[in-house]
């Protein structure tokens, strides 16, 4: 059972308070840079857990009246179709869901700005066919220089190069599918041409990690860490906070690297900066509202070495590399923890080493571990997910949940009809079947009825997963690890 140690409806009171003052505090207009994901922010969740995934769009629509949202993609992720690493989709394909989510839950959505513009055909076709779907869309350029070349950015040639967007609610909300995309840019450039036509404007930004008030080594800060290992982030108290109020506070490299430019341009802008440090730009209430430090402690500390094996992962695929790796083991370290305090390993690797087969482990929220082994039939992932339903369920190990003679057709057709090798049920053939056998089997039915508790529980393969695997893991809620290797020695995996 995993143990709540963060206050969600403190956190979503204070935050959206913080919020309404920062706008107050530059005359009534603030561009906010959202970090991160605003819908489904499942990495806070996990380190802080009482966290809701949708907690910033929860907030968000305490403000919904006053704010509208803005979405950033850049020109070059277009032209590289770029893809989003948890849904698997693009991101001007994501940009899209973005639009449509925002609409339904009521959040304005003003328009779509295309940085880094240098006329690519691919984000000319993209910006058509917004266009076409009743989406504004402006266009900000590349800047020779960015962002030392202070002079020429502050000019007509740099910011006022740019589309001006026209916005019409005090909080305009930048936000992107992934990072990297310039959401820092299009808030300065607008505070640029906000101030050349007279309007009082500010800047600020909301990230939930690092989170400044926590200690430098705290484990939900080394998560973060762990979490942006690709990106070389590294956490580092902010000497600017420091030398302007003698605290400590903790930020990342980029921002304290980037404010003595970010204070040269608001300088050049309006006449001074708004801010002493890069922590004084961020407006993240998240620290306040941590109650039960160990909990806290310990879900961080899992989620390091969920990212250890994520990156293993990667490092097998050949889409990360050694370093990445290396500093997952320094992080671990720092931390405190190490991969065998997660139970799931050794469960799963003892019963692949007893069956000589690929096998998986599940650990349930009452601490209780099941496996899974390789059949003729099913593959690892789907016995364990049937076993597990079968324990929350209270029905007899030896029970079968779907008879062979469903199976089997979905076999015949996976292999002589598909052209798939491998006769074995992927799981989402594996609980199509289960809800299909629920119609007539009671003992299926009242498994199926289990799937839900399955959410936050944890699981580890002896092997990496299929996509389709992985998938339907993720989508119940269930986080998974694996070993880095392969199934078979083929050097083309799905």
């Amino acid at each position: 059972m995993v143990t709540i140690g963060f206050d969600n409806e403190k956190y979503l009171t204070l935050q959206s308070r913080k919020i309404q003052e920062r706008i107050d505090s530059f005359g009534g207009k603030l561009y906010l840079e959202f970090g991160g994901k605003l819908f489904d922010d499942h990495h806070a969740s996990r380190v802080l857990p009482g966290f809701q995934p949708d907690s910033k769009i929860r907030m968000l629509l305490q403000l919904k009246d006053r704010a509208e949202i803005v979405i950033v993609i850049s020109a070059s992720d277009i032209e590289q179709s770029k893809v989003r690493n948890d849904l698997g989709i693009t991101y001007d394909t994501d940009l899209l869901r973005l639009i449509d989510a925002f609409s339904e839950i009521g959040l304005y959505v003003g328009s779509v700005v295309i940085t880094h513009y240098a006329s690519q055909p691919l984000a000319d076709n993209f910006k058509k066919r917004l266009e076409s779907l009743g989406v504004r869309v402006y266009r900000h350029y590349p800047i020779p220089g960015y962002p030392s070349n202070t002079q020429l950015i502050v000019s007509d040639e740099g910011y006022g190069k740019n589309d001006y967007i026209e916005t019409t609610r005090p909080l305009v909300v930048i936000t992107a599918p992934g990072p990297g995309s310039g959401k820092m840019a299009v808030c300065l450039s607008q505070l640029y041409h906000d101030h050349n036509r007279g309007i009082q404007a500010g800047y600020a930004k909301y990230e939930t990690f690092p989170i400044w008030n926590l200690p430098l080594r705290h484990p939900v800060n080394l998560a973060y860490e762990a979490a942006t290992a690709d990106l070389n982030d590294v956490n580092m108290i902010d000497p600017f906070h420091l030398e302007a109020y003698g605290k400590t506070a903790v930020n990342y490299n980029r921002d304290v690297e980037i404010f003595p430019v970010l204070s040269a341009i608001f300088e050049k802008i309006s006449g001074q900066s708004p801010y002493k440090s890069p922590t004084d730009m961020g407006v993240n209430m998240a620290g306040m509202c941590i109650f039960n430090e160990d909990a806290i402690k310990k879900a961080a500390c899992d989620e390091i070495i969920r990212r250890y094996y994520a990156t293993l992962c990667r490092k097998r695929k050949g889409i990360a590399s050694a370093e990445e790796v290396y500093k997952l083991e320094l992080i671990m370290k720092q931390a405190g923890c190490t991969p065998d305090r997660r139970p799931v390993v050794s469960a799963a690797l003892i019963r692949a080493e007893t069956t000589g087969a690929p096998a998986a482990a599940l650990e349930l929220s009452d601490g209780t571990v099941v496996t899974g082994k390789t059949s003729s039939l099913l593959g690892a992932s789907s016995a364990l997910l049937l076993n597990a339903l079968k324990y929350l369920g209270g029905i007899s190990h030896d029970t079968m949940l779907i008879a062979p003679e469903v199976i089997e057709p979905i076999q015949k057709l996976k292999t002589q009809v598909l052209g798939n090798h491998n006769p074995r049920l992927h799981t989402d053939e594996t609980l199509i079947a289960l809800t299909i056998s629920a119609t007539s089997n009671k003992a299926a039915a009242v498994a199926a009825e289990q799937l839900e508790k399955l959410k936050g529980c944890e699981a580890h393969s002896s092997v990496i997963l299929s996509t389709v695997d992985s998938d339907i893991f993720r989508k119940l809620g269930i986080n998974l690890t694996c070993e880095p290797t392969y199934q078979t020695k083929k050097l083309y995996h799905k």
